[in-house]
């Protein structure tokens, strides 16, 4: 149980025992880290929110919680402003948290009470293209709520929704039986189909008779012609072998490979039935689903305001000429994880420009009386340091493996310049540690609703908020126990007094605080930030407590909190798919 549980436990007793049957049976005090350490460790309003119903005087409950709270072994309390109540954790007790830390696989983070089925739908690259890019953000932010889910106890089903049907294979299948280099294809398979469907593309626009065909090609697919099934299979087989190179350097793996072509069959009656139900209608040939009024116009993503008036924008699910829609095929992946897998949530990582077709794709599921943890989690875009779209200096899309190799190259010139003399086998393990291990950190330390510049001078730094800084920092902790005799034994208890010791036994204990708040909110920042606190700290303490050259429970204890900081850098490191190295 966190600290801040605890406390809360307590305070909430503490002002049942003070407002009796005057305090709601529900109630439960909240009690958040401080933002400013001169206040105290934890803070509570509860007094202040409660005072007025309690007619009482803020500051008076306030004073009566302090009373009444008792000797407490965990910390001291203080009244702060208009009725905060401040909590200054006592140096034994994080000593005790600590202790109990290093016998603890989990680092003092509790398994969620209620696990969950949850399906994460992230990546989702188009077959026949190379992943750019764009994909960085999903792919890996994805994985990581996905680990963290995971080691919090849910079960995790991960599902790669590529796009591997729709009107862009009308001009691969042409393309490939009228202008495809079979040499370019067994060289570089994705390249080679890219470079076809761009080509007939351009020859589309140029040439008006040359689409109608294309379709045609689509058509007969569509209708289960073998050629074109046979090619089409080629295409996905080519493309995952592609893909997976580049999953397998970044360490991440699917349950599922589910793409859009997987529910074909399903999306004519559920049509039908949004029809039957009175869900959806005709609208000018095409069936619609329309606002059924259960949200305010503000709140409705089926309406629109224009010109002072709100009219409606409905989720076209079938088009006039019979096509279907992205909205009919989520519709129905939604059904199928619902049923197949049991899902008790199902969230996807896509850009944050989806969010109105997301919340209708949600409320059409209301609508059929659906219920389950539906999130869209979003995210910005990646900007060059011109703060437009990441781009080559010739305006094309950078490929994701571009990105990779661009970063291994130049996290080996870090390792070489920091360890000229370590063997080559090692220097290029530990440069695609280092490099694959920015790209990751440079993603999961932003907030992800805001755009952020892409800049390989910062994401590569041995200092500052990077991957490289937190992986040196480990480092220089497991370096310490190579000068000491022996393994290291860590102590039944510990001994906690100086200010630097402090300071990193509180940052060490609230572990088992971010991880869950960090997948609550699906915001790895949180985690991130934490992660670079607690380097910062450890430097601070080495700088301020010497650990070798200490002696006794005091020698024991500093060495015991080296060895929990590796332990916590490592795992909070590793549940964003990041290595650490153990030299650099």
């Amino acid at each position: 149980m966190t600290i801040p549980t605890l406390l809360s436990e307590q305070l909430t007793e503490t002002l049942r025992t003070i407002l009796g049957e005057a305090l709601p049976s529900e109630f439960k005090a909240a009690v958040t880290p401080s933002q400013d350490l001169r206040f105290g460790d934890y803070q509570s309003n509860a007094a202040m929110m409660l005072a007025k119903q309690a007619k009482m005087n803020p500051r008076a409950l306030a004073t009566q919680v302090i009373e009444n709270f008792g000797d407490s072994e965990i910390a001291t309390l203080e009244i702060a402003g208009p009725g905060f109540i401040n909590f200054r954790i006592k140096p034994a007790y994080f000593a005790e948290r600590t202790a109990r830390m290093l016998t603890d696989d989990r680092l003092g983070v509790s398994l969620v009470q209620e696990p969950k089925t949850i399906v994460i739908d992230f990546s989702a690259p188009n077959v026949a293209k190379p992943m750019h890019v764009g994909h960085i953000r999903s792919t890996i932010i994805g994985d990581t709520l996905g680990r963290l889910a995971r080691f919090m106890g849910h079960k995790v089903i991960t599902d790669n929704h590529i796009g591997d049907w729709g009107t862009q294979f009308g001009m691969i299948l042409w393309g490939w039986k009228n202008i495809l280099d079979q040499n370019e294809l067994e060289k570089d398979p994705i390249e080679a189909l890219l470079n076809v469907y761009k080509e007939v593309n351009s020859r589309c626009k140029e040439d008006e008779s040359l689409l109608p065909l294309c379709k045609e090609e689509l058509v007969k697919l569509q209708g289960g012609d073998a050629e074109n099934l046979e090619i089409w299979q080629k295409c996905i087989a080519v493309t995952k072998i592609g893909l997976e190179k580049i999953y397998s350097q970044l360490d991440i793996t699917f349950d599922y490979w589910l793409g859009e072509s997987a529910y074909n069959d399903a999306l004519a009656p559920l049509v039908d039935d949004l029809v039957k139900k009175g869900i959806a209608r005709e609208s000018d040939g095409a069936i619609c689903v329309f606002s059924d009024g259960f949200h305010k116009p503000q709140n409705d993503p089926f309406l629109v305001q224009k010109d002072g008036e709100w009219v409606p924008v409905p989720a076209i699910i079938r088009k006039a000429d019979g096509g279907f829609l992205y909205a009919t095929t989520d519709l129905a992946t939604l059904d199928y994880r619902t049923e197949n897998f049991n899902a008790d949530a199902i969230w996807y990582v896509v850009g944050a420009p989806q969010e109105k077709h997301f919340k209708q794709i949600f409320d059409i599921e209301r609508m059929r009386g659906v219920s389950g943890d539906f999130r869209h989690v979003a995210f910005g875009s990646i900007l060059g340091k011109d703060r437009r779209p990441f781009k080559t200096r010739s305006g094309d899309t950078v490929s994701l493996q571009d990105v990779i190799d661009e970063a291994v190259t130049r996290a080996t010139a870090v390792v070489e310049a920091k360890s000229p003399d370590m063997p080559a086998e090692e220097k290029a393990a530990v440069a695609k540690t280092v490099g694959i291990g920015a790209i990751k950190f440079a993603e999961l330390s932003q907030n992800r609703m805001s755009d952020y510049i892409f800049d390989w001078e910062k994401m590569l730094a041995l200092t500052g908020d990077t991957a490289p800084y937190l992986q040196n920092s480990y480092v220089r902790v497991r370096s310490i126990f190579r000068k000491i005799d022996g393994e290291f034994t860590a102590p039944k208890s510990l001994t906690i007094s100086e200010n630097a010791e402090i300071n990193l036994a509180r940052l060490l204990v609230r572990f088992g605080e971010v991880v869950p708040a960090t997948l609550d909110d699906c915001r790895p920042n949180l985690l991130a930030a934490y992660l670079y606190e607690l380097a910062k700290a450890f430097h601070s303490f080495y700088e301020a407590c010497p650990v070798l050259k200490s002696e006794g429970a005091v020698r024991e204890t500093r060495l015991a909190l080296c060895e929990l900081t590796a332990r916590v850098l490592k795992k909070g490191m590793g549940l964003f798919g990041i290595n650490m190295p153990e030299r650099m």
